[in-house]
């Protein structure tokens, strides 16, 4: 009697990312409630009994991305402000702009434009640091993408919350809310050592461990900041975290451009998690990350996107591509930042920093079933040598056919019928043509 299944895929290259570096060519993968039950050769397909099959030509089956930074309703801001310097894109353009057009309804359709992108680029998990995160959890759910999500706690009103004691109280909320889905889940943010005091970043870090949640902040972005830590607390920005015991290894520091080599030391001592966003540094100008030091520390490193007003997109094939070409011109090593270092980054290395790697990551028998397929018959993807150049050098997002999170077919031959497209655009295009109207 053969075994039941949820979904079958067979026929395919599978790149599992796992500590094998395995590779199964004509590969097998079984998934039942949710999880993957066994990968193996073509002859695992004899033992099941799905209730789905999927059989794969020219397809290659792998870890869905892992995005460890963004702010993903700011899709709504994508080119308002761009070609700025951060200081003044931040305090003159999108602070402003925030406070006007940030609201429920603004942060439904702008996160709901950016899950869909991310879904059609790849990105299964996202980390999100914004306001309105519940508004955020919502459209997670409605399109099956797996997300942890963390309210921004800042010195000033936030659009959805007057004071950093109310936006604490939502997160405590949102935690309990959340607790036991399968997809959500509730982490605390503190914007930023300029935009918080020590009291409260101290406070946010107590709730975050209160509830043994993960702490997200920008650490590091730029000279501006180390200028101002260095000034008001005589310290990096790194060293005055550390000694207000803010980070460990449920720390996810957003950029961490401005370390020097005790800061480094710092970030793996402590297991902090780095989310490296190169182009959106590159965009803004706001240095270039020392990831080959940090690597060479075995430092948690993930990729992340930020939002698309400083980016401009949600494509983590893009990052993945940028990150490899920046470190070698910057280093002028063409030897660093390989290609296979680049996809374990984007996958198993972004799952580790948002404290998932034993669930996600990889392809292994155990873990949620988070996965994509790629059609690879096409002509930027032929010939092939090696598998992680092609994906890292050549692949784009209109090669991902099929996306799977946590067991669920979330996009099928490039359709995600969890969505009404045409109606969310008109309805994201109507809110820019609001904001245009302001400038």
């Amino acid at each position: 009697m053969k075994l039941n299944a949820d979904i079958l895929i067979k026929g395919a290259t599978i790149l599992t990312i796992n500590p094998q570096d395995e590779i199964i060519e004509n590969g097998v993968l079984v998934i039942s409630d949710s999880r993957i039950v066994e990968i193996g050769d073509a002859t695992v397909a004899e033992k099941y009994q799905p209730a789905k099959l999927i059989d794969t030509q020219n397809m290659l089956v792998m870890p869905g991305f892992v995005n460890t930074h963004t702010h993903v309703p700011m899709t709504i801001f994508r080119g308002f402000a761009d070609d700025i310097s951060l200081h003044d894109w931040l305090y003159k353009h999108i602070f402003p702009a925030e406070n006007q057009f940030v609201n429920e309804n603004s942060v439904k359709i702008g996160s709901r434009v950016g899950i869909l992108e991310m879904l059609r680029s790849g990105t299964t998990t996202f980390n999100d640091m914004y306001f309105y995160e519940n508004t955020i959890a919502e459209s997670a759910k409605a399109l099956g993408i797996r997300a942890l999500l963390s309210e921004s706690i800042i010195e000033t009103p936030a659009p959805n919350n007057p004071t950093p004691q109310d936006t604490m109280r939502q997160i405590a909320f949102l935690m309990e809310k959340w607790k036991d889905d399968p997809l959500v889940n509730i982490g605390v943010a503190a914007h930023a050592i300029y935009s918080c005091s020590g009291d409260l970043l101290q406070k946010a870090k107590a709730l975050a461990h209160k509830n043994n949640a993960h702490f997200h902040i920008h650490l590091a972005e730029t000279e501006k900041e180390s200028e101002f830590s260095e000034k008001e607390f005589g310290k990096t920005p790194t060293q005055y975290l550390d000694s207000l015991g803010i980070l460990d290894e449920k720390t996810i520091a957003a950029h961490s451009i401005y370390l020097n080599e005790t800061d480094r030391k710092i970030m793996v001592e402590k297991r902090v998690g780095i989310a490296h966003n190169p182009e959106c540094n590159m965009k803004i100008a706001s240095g270039i990350a020392p990831i080959p030091e940090l690597l060479k520390l075995s430092a948690k490193i993930g990729f992340g996107t930020d939002g698309v007003a400083s980016n401009n997109n949600l494509n983590m094939l893009e990052e993945m591509h940028t990150a490899a070409l920046l470190h070698k011109i910057n280093s002028k090593d063409a030897t660093v930042m390989t290609a296979k270092q680049v996809v374990r980054i984007a996958t198993q290395g972004g799952a580790d920093v948002l404290g998932m790697g034993n669930e996600i990551g990889s392809l292994e028998v155990g873990k949620k079933a988070d996965l994509i397929l790629i059609d690879m018959n096409k002509a930027h993807l032929v010939p092939l040598y090696n598998i992680y150049s092609q994906i890292v050098y050549s692949m784009s997002a209109q090669d991902i056919e099929t996306v799977i999170v946590n067991g669920k077919i979330v996009m099928e031959n490039k359709q995600i019928k969890s969505v009404n497209e045409a109606d969310l655009f008109a309805e994201i295009k109507e809110i820019a043509r609001r904001v245009q109207q302001s400038l």
